[in-house]
């Protein structure tokens, strides 16, 4: 292949030291700083090229085909842009080897070097959502809904940091993940995006996957940008579909949607993600109070702001607030967005030049978002190694990147049920394996795994096992049969009635987006036949889920010895689907959403008082483990605390069972009285912990009012109210009085 065995550090100081033999400019000097070299490099820039750098286009514009698929460079396209607009970003892909990226992105950067007459860098962004997801032969973790069922932030970390490890020395820099939209509408197509329905998960999770993918001290001398999305409250609309508008108060947005935004500007994300849709009638990509009121002005966000795809040209067919696409561009720049998505062509490049030559949007304000822009590449190193590197590639997939994505999916799997102790299966003769998830690859990862929304079955690694493969490795002297048609056959009947353990694996295909969204929350008809016929046999039954949303399961629950909801789980999801059935693994998942009894009527575990009920089938939080953790004597440090006071709270749990497990500690508080009504559970913390049988620990959470009581007005003035709280863990609760 051409170019893999270039050496990067020859490159680089070639580059690099004919860069300071010419030195003539501040920002080619590497020792002065990022503000210098930033306003140096700006002041030399003209208008069309400051638009240039606000412009992100796909892939399909510069390769040999025009198809998303391919990354074969074609450089008359790239001169092209890159010469003549001035194009300082392209996106996406698909999962093809490390040393196909090492090339495109190589020759890529040497045509953006070439053609711009200030040497400006161009950066390449891509979705790799869970692990590097659009490279072949990389390590691919569970979807962060998963993530979310862990309770354990070290595995968000993982994924952050292992992406960044394998990503960036093909030249990807910037990332389009951690998605920290809450899942609370079951509906919702995204909500397997999402670390679950709570804001102090979503903030804790998301929190740590920027850490361990920005803070990456392995991937030196580069660096690499993470992106929030989608800022804000998209995960909440009316219809439950992908890009529908949301209604929703400006305190509850406050309250619950904002937290983990704040917690990754706090981490110190680089750039963020706007939603696509509109909030209460206002599309999030016209809102000036959003985007900069918000956004930058309150919450101190002073990174990138991009676009999600095309979607400057949906304010004018979607939302119709703009007339033409011009109009769109003026909203969208004057709301205060920094790039765009474009993707598929120079249209807003057209539009925003007529823009500033009518002075309707000045040059002072392209500074603004190309001041952003340049400080990011400036900050990413980009200017110093603005080519990707081959002598590290062996570093891609790697057997301890590979574990670390497998003890994240078995982390993450939720034994919901399991009756008469079904599970684990420790010496099964025969098992009969069906559904439509039971030897699939895809539906084990769902969307944004090597495509936009999942890749076929052939495109899978070889190696991969699927839920029937890995219960053939699990259990060597057994015998496991995979029904793959004809289930109600004579001959199949027989063959159910005569095994240990029938597994049936049903759930959803892969999806992205808006194509998944669905009219009906229920499991497929077919899939809710195939358990009810598989139930009349006297062999226990044991449902595995293999979905990104909660689907309706109400009418076979008592038909079911036990079910398993394995999320997404990734490539390493069949074997560990595996390990929790055989009790290789104690399972020790936690569901992070609210599992929903009903088709018609759904609410989140901190729903408002008024709200009656949750009418969850499974809540919030719940997993059975094969071992049992007791909760004792809860302790507070006092009957009552002042606000601008602390509270130290304890617990002691003990592993009262017979095998080693982990168990999630989860603290909540109940605030019984508001002048908002406040919800009727608040997680504040959680932690996880691993006991062997017989072993106890003492834990404790410090509650500390300011942080943990108080609750934001609609114009995010804190509301601290003296009264009644009660601390519960476990099924322990204790109440103490919040004083002036």
């Amino acid at each position: 292949m051409k170019y893999v065995l270039i050496c990067f550090f020859t490159i680089a100081c070639i580059f690099t030291t004919a860069n300071l033999n010419a030195q003539t400019t501040i920002y080619q000097n590497p020792e002065a700083s990022i503000d210098e070299r930033v306003e140096d490099l700006l002041r030399r820039m003209t208008v069309y090229e400051k638009i240039g750098q606000m412009t992100q286009l796909n892939i399909s514009m510069i390769n040999t085909t025009g198809a998303a698929s391919d990354v074969v460079l074609d450089e008359e396209k790239a001169r092209y842009l890159i010469r003549n607009h001035h194009i300082g970003s392209f996106i996406n892909g698909d999962a093809v080897p490390p040393e196909t990226w090492f090339t495109f992105i190589y020759e890529l950067s040497r045509v953006g070097l070439e053609e711009s007459r200030l040497e400006i860098p161009v950066i390449y962004g891509i979705d790799h959502i869970h692990g590097a997801s659009y490279l072949a032969e990389s390590t691919i973790f569970p979807h962060n809904i998963n993530l979310g069922a862990t309770f354990n932030p070290i595995h968000a970390y993982a994924t952050g940091w292992v992406t960044a490890y394998e990503s960036v020395d093909i030249g990807h820099r910037w990332g389009f993940a951690p998605t920290i939209d809450l899942g609370v509408n079951p509906l919702w197509a995204r909500i397997w995006e999402t670390y679950g329905e709570d804001p102090h998960l979503a903030s804790e999770m998301g929190r740590n996957f920027i850490e361990g993918y920005q803070g990456n001290e392995e991937i030196a001398p580069y660096r690499v940008a993470a992106t929030g999305k989608h800022f804000v409250a998209y995960s909440d609309p009316r219809t439950g579909w992908d890009r529908t508008p949301v209604q929703l108060s400006m305190q509850a947005i406050r309250e619950f949607h904002l937290p983990p935004f704040q917690a990754a500007v706090d981490a110190g994300i680089k750039t963020m993600m706007l939603n696509s849709g509109e909030v209460n009638g206002i599309p999030v990509h016209a809102s000036y109070e959003f985007v900069t009121e918000l956004l930058r002005d309150e919450m101190g966000f002073d990174g990138v702001v991009l676009t999600d795809w095309a979607d400057i040209e949906k304010l004018v067919d979607l939302h119709r607030t703009a007339e033409n696409y011009k109009e769109a561009v003026y909203q969208s720049v004057t709301a205060g967005i920094d790039v765009s998505m474009t993707p598929l062509d120079l249209n807003f490049n057209t539009a925003l030049k007529e823009l500033v030559d009518e002075g309707r949007i000045t040059e002072e304000r392209l500074d603004e978002s190309v001041r952003r822009i340049l400080r990011l590449k400036f900050e990413l190193g980009l200017f110093e190694y603005p080519f990707p590197r081959s002598d590290r590639l062996y570093r891609i997939g790697t057997e301890e990147n590979r574990l670390k994505a497998l003890e994240a999916a078995r982390e993450s799997i939720v034994l919901l049920r399991n009756e008469n102790d079904v599970l684990p299966a420790k010496e099964p003769n025969l098992i009969v394996v069906a559904g439509m998830s039971a030897n699939s690859k895809r539906n084990l990862n769902g969307g944004w795994t090597l495509t936009w929304a999942g890749g076929t079955e052939e495109q899978y690694p070889e190696d991969m096992h699927t839920i029937y493969t890995a219960l053939q490795k699990e259990y060597p002297a057994a015998e496991i049969r995979l029904i793959a048609s004809e289930l109600r056959s004579s001959a199949n009947r027989d063959l159910l009635d005569s095994a240990d353990l029938i597994i049936y694996a049903g759930g959803e295909e892969p999806y992205a987006e808006f194509t998944g969204n669905v009219t009906d929350l229920t499991l497929p008809s077919d899939q809710l036949s195939d358990v009810a016929f598989l139930s009349e046999s006297e062999t226990p039954l044991v449902l595995v889920l293999v979905l990104g949303r909660p689907r309706i399961i109400t009418p076979i629950v008592e038909k079911t010895d036990a079910i398993i909801f394995t999320g997404l789980p990734g490539f390493e999801g069949g074997e560990a689907i595996a390990n929790i059935i055989s009790g290789r693994v104690n399972p020790s998942g936690r569901l992070p959403i609210s599992y929903p009894m009903y088709t018609g009527h759904f609410s989140t575990y901190n729903h408002k008082p008024s709200a009656i009920s949750s009418s969850a089938l499974y809540p919030f939080g719940h997993g059975l483990s094969y071992t049992e953790f007791d909760y004792s004597d809860l302790q507070l440090g006092s009957h009552s605390v002042g606000m601008n006071e602390s509270l130290t709270a304890s617990v002691t749990v003990t592993n009262s069972g017979e095998v080693t497990g982990m168990e999630s500690v989860l603290w909540y508080i109940t605030n019984h009285v508001g002048r908002i009504s406040r919800p009727v559970l608040e997680l504040k913390h959680f932690e996880k912990i691993e006991l062997e049988p017989g072993e106890s620990t003492r834990l404790e959470f410090e509650l500390v009012p300011q942080k943990h009581i108080s609750y934001p007005d609609r114009y995010g003035n804190r509301i601290l109210e003296p009264g009644r709280i009660t601390v519960r863990v476990g099924d322990l609760s204790k109440e103490f009085m919040l004083v002036e």
